[in-house]
């Protein structure tokens, strides 16, 4: 056991002085790392921390952190051993405990970001409306592909991920309406897959008939905001409702003191 300590503070020690370069064994590794990596692990990231992070090097740190806890563990678990075999039905346990906690620190930042994307998608829901009121101004100017590369600079910080991927594929030539259908997915608000298949009808086709396409979506948009409108105005009225049943809560409450301590001192003079 006591080697095993010393072999683990050594280990740290050539990490920490950069002896072992951490950095270039993920870089060498990075194809067998990556079947960890869940599917939208990069695009959560951005959602979160914006354009400039680095999901890579957030990734590393996951995977780092993940296999110090492993260790500690394991190390905690060894030194309660009293001397006996070190491979046998307890030390197999304590490796399962020891594989579960690692893998839970690993987890846990991807529920963070899932929970904080899940906790955002009514600011989603009501940004939508007007990102796709300024896509459409483009629109009237540009195609549809080329308003959509555009629109991403402007575009609410949120969206800008889900954009650039979608960019990206019809870019490289993916002309289905699948690149369209994987935006809408990746932000499931209301409406979404009916405006984004809206959006792909308008990206095809020449000029013919383009205004009429485009009046067509300008109605679903503005209908939109009408609801995201109607949902602000909602919200609003329950926050004040909310804060007037809380006055009148606390003044009923201290009207009921005040009699209660009026009614004492009116007994106890008695």
């Amino acid at each position: 056991m006591e080697v095993l300590v010393v072999g683990a503070i050594i280990l740290f020690i050539f990490i920490y002085n950069g002896t072992i370069n951490k950095n270039k064994f993920f870089i060498d590794n990075k194809e067998y790392l990556d079947y960890l990596r869940e599917s939208d692990y990069n695009f959560l990231c951005f959602a979160r921390y914006g354009d400039d992070v680095d999901p890579d090097i957030l990734f590393s740190k996951r995977i780092t952190h993940g296999v110090i806890v492993f260790f500690v563990v394991m190390v905690y678990f060894l030194s309660k051993n009293n001397g006996t075999d070190i491979i046998d039905s307890q030390f197999l346990l304590h490796m399962v405990i020891s594989i579960v906690a690692g893998a839970g620190i690993f987890k846990i930042q991807y529920i963070k970001l899932s929970r904080y994307y899940k906790r955002h998608l009514h600011e989603i829901d009501l940004l939508l409306p007007y990102y796709l009121k300024s896509l459409e101004i483009l629109i009237q100017h540009y195609t549809v592909p080329v308003a959509l590369g555009k629109s991403i600079s402007d575009a609410p910080d949120i969206f800008k991920p889900g954009l650039q991927r979608l960019v990206e594929k019809i870019n490289a030539g993916d002309a289905t309406v699948a690149p369209y259908m994987e935006f809408a997915q990746s932000y499931p608000v209301r409406d979404s897959m009916r405006m984004m298949r809206l959006l792909y009808r308008l990206s095809l086709g020449g000029s013919e008939g383009k205004q009429e396409r485009i009046l067509m979506f300008s109605r679903s948009i503005s209908s939109l905001q009408a609801k995201a409108r109607e949902t602000k105005y909602k919200e609003r009225l329950d926050k004040m409702e909310s804060q007037t049943m809380k006055m009148l809560g606390v003044s009923g409450f201290g009207m009921i003191i005040v009699i209660l301590v009026a009614l004492a001192m009116v007994f106890t003079s008695l």
